[in-house]
């Protein structure tokens, strides 16, 4: 066995699962944790090993994190590093640049590198090795977790600086395409009560100025449809959005309209609550839009 292919993933969700498979086709010889059994199970079926202990991660060469929050990176990572032999861990969580800082310079102490490395393109782009991640940390960080970052991107990703940086860009993507959410549902609001295809119209406007990925994939693949099945959820969203407030207003900046949408996100968790699928925004901004229609208040149930 070649222990230099060796690579852990702990969180074996919708896109930690898709991304043990990636490594596994790759290649790598994955072993997964999660504290769920069933998410433990369905990766088995795949062929990857798993555990039901976090400990019997520590040393693993490389590591892939992908969690639900800053809290349980913090919990994780020194489990890791508990014994010799860690290269790289690639945390692809959407985190906290303090978390990400401290994490890096912990590794460090253990010689071995951490990158916050969040990523786009969701279980799509996992279970295919083509996402894109906003990666931080030092060089020498990159050079040691690039083997997996490739992995799992195909070279689709970008060093945007030091530890917490990839967390920081990836959280503003995140809020920025929160407020384009509910910017193109309230616009294709309008086009509807004009008794115009808001289909008609999301294609017009994509192949123009004010197009976007939302307007041209999210809102006809799952919105108009009434699908709502992107595999995102509206509540880790609204974690993204508000997050992304916090973290302007630590360094003394007041992004206005984005606080704005960030609370239309809050507002649309309390009547849909945290499992409804984050393009269900829609059904809150512009419910006229979507089949689903308005929430009824036992949605958030």
């Amino acid at each position: 066995m070649n222990t230099k292919r060796r690579v852990a993933v702990v969180g074996l969700g919708s896109m930690g699962g898709a991304m043990a498979s990636t490594l596994h086709a790759a290649g790598w010889d994955v072993i997964g944790f999660d504290p769920s059994e069933s998410a433990r199970t369905a990766a088995a079926a795949g062929g990857i090993t798993t555990t039901a202990s976090l400990e019997d991660l520590a040393g693993t060469p490389y590591a892939v994190l992908s969690l639900p929050s800053a809290k349980i990176v913090e919990a994780t990572v020194p489990t890791l590093l508990a014994k010799p032999g860690v290269v790289a861990i690639v945390d692809t969580t959407t985190s906290e640049p303090g978390t990400s800082q401290a994490m890096a310079d912990l590794a460090a102490a253990k010689d071995a590198a951490f990158v916050d490395a969040p990523v786009s393109g969701g279980r799509d782009g996992a279970a295919t090795g083509t996402l894109s991640a906003f990666v931080g940390g030092t060089d020498a960080a990159l050079a040691s977790a690039q083997p997996v970052l490739q992995a799992l991107t195909g070279g689709r990703f970008a060093h945007i600086g030091g530890p917490g940086s990839g967390n920081v860009v990836k959280l503003l993507n995140n809020v920025l395409a929160a407020a384009n959410l509910v910017s193109v549902g309230e616009a294709l609001g309008v086009a509807k009560a004009y008794g115009i295809d808001p289909a008609v119209a999301a294609e017009s406007i994509s192949n123009a100025s004010g197009g976007s990925k939302v307007s041209a994939n999210m809102y006809p693949n799952w919105v108009l449809s009434g699908t709502h099945d992107s595999g995102f959820s509206l509540g880790l969203m609204a974690r993204d959005a508000a997050l992304a407030i916090d973290v302007a207003r630590e360094v003394g900046e007041q992004p206005e309209l984005l606080a704005a949408a960030a609370e239309q996100w809050q507002e649309a968790l309390a009547l849909l609550g945290p499992a409804a699928d984050f393009t269900e925004i829609a059904r809150t901004v512009a419910p006229a839009v979507t089949p689903a229609g308005a929430p009824e208040s036992s949605d958030a149930a």
